[in-house]
């Protein structure tokens, strides 16, 4: 194929907060595989932490230098290779990251990320992830980008949005409910965003940082916004009429934010952990067991999870590319993984062709 004998741009991480271009050749699909030429490739935090910063994970699960990186793409099939038999060239696709051996436990599950095959390659970390013009990828790690959806949208699908909706889902939220947000990141917005869709009766959202408070207070999905505090649960049981929240959600990995949630939860209620990392120190019998709480843990979700997602998005008008505040082409992605390592942003993408729908 044509393409194969071209070469490209593409991104990668060294480990010491910087971003390094590099000439690579643009790949032909084998069997079952798809050429996607990227639209938009979003940066996670997890990213910043286990890869842009140091390579903090070891062996065959940790980022493998001089892969492309980027976990978050969506672009348009420019080819297919032989035995594909639902995605054809021009479909505008999502890549779910992780390209599970397909055959374990988990990956029948549609739990790709929790397969421990040595088959499992992790776009971005494995193999070659969106940061560049070309992506190949497994036809079975696709999902559909419907038309009213940009590829923006599509997007933090995969990791982002598809973790907390993963998350919602496990701990229910319903009209009945106050929830708690603690960070107020992409992936706090992006709890409050479908918090509210599915019907949350009252949304309270924290952080330190000024920038996120304003975006937060800018974007209206929360109902209340409180500066990170030791005052927080006092607030927070003030807002509920003394009771707390049904529902919290910690999205920010800080030990006390997490303790927050714990403590600002009234009896019955549920706690989910969706922020990477950290620690957190709480007293079972008196923050947990006395009062019959639950805590949940969300990584990432299912591929067929992340289908009914794009569904409801569509259904709901929602866009997840509102929670985008900066957006570089990819020459400039050094300053687009520095500007999210700062946290002084919302989510920061990196755009090819203007992001054509």
């Amino acid at each position: 194929m044509s393409e194969g004998k071209k070469k490209m741009t593409g991104a990668i991480l060294p480990g010491n907060s910087t971003v390094e271009l590099r000439t690579f050749d643009v790949p032909s699909p084998d069997h079952g595989e798809v050429l996607v030429r990227m639209k938009s490739s979003t940066i996670c935090g997890s990213d910043i932490r286990c890869i842009y910063r140091q390579h903090l994970g070891k062996g065959p699960e940790g980022y493998q230098p001089g892969m492309i990186a980027g976990h978050e793409p969506c672009g348009q099939i420019v080819a297919c290779g032989a035995g594909c038999r639902r995605f054809k060239a021009g479909d505008r696709v999502i890549i779910y990251h992780i390209s599970g051996c397909g055959l374990c436990n988990d990956c029948r599950r549609g739990y790709m990320i929790s397969c421990t095959s040595s088959y499992r390659r992790a776009y971005g970390w494995q193999r070659h992830g969106g940061m560049a013009e070309f992506i190949l990828a497994e036809e079975k790690d696709l999902v559909l980008l419907p038309e009213p959806l940009s590829y923006s949208d599509g997007a933090q699908v995969a990791c982002g949005f598809g973790t907390v909706y993963e998350g919602i889902e496990r701990v229910g939220v319903c009209g009945s409910d106050a929830v708690l947000v603690t960070g107020l990141g992409p992936v706090g917005l992006a709890t409050a965003m479908l918090a509210r869709a599915m019907g949350a009766g009252r949304i309270i959202g924290i952080d330190v940082l000024p920038e996120r408070l304003a975006l937060a207070r800018s974007l209206k999905l929360c109902d209340d916004i409180l500066s990170a505090g030791p005052q927080n649960v006092a607030e927070v049981r003030d807002l509920t009429g003394g009771a707390g929240v049904e529902r919290a959600f910690d999205c920010s990995a800080n030990d006390q934010a997490r303790l927050t949630c714990i403590q600002a939860t009234r009896k019955w209620g549920r706690i989910c952990f969706m922020g990477e990392g950290g620690t957190v120190g709480f007293k079972p019998s008196e923050d947990i067991i006395h009062d019959q709480k639950t805590i949940y843990g969300s990584w990432v979700t299912t591929i067929w999870r992340m289908e009914e997602l794009v569904e409801r998005l569509v259904r709901w008008g929602l866009h997840p590319d509102r929670l985008i505040t900066h957006r570089f082409p990819l020459e400039r992605a050094g300053d687009a993984y520095a500007l999210m390592a700062s946290g002084r942003c919302g989510k920061v993408a990196v755009v090819f062709d203007d992001e054509v729908k």
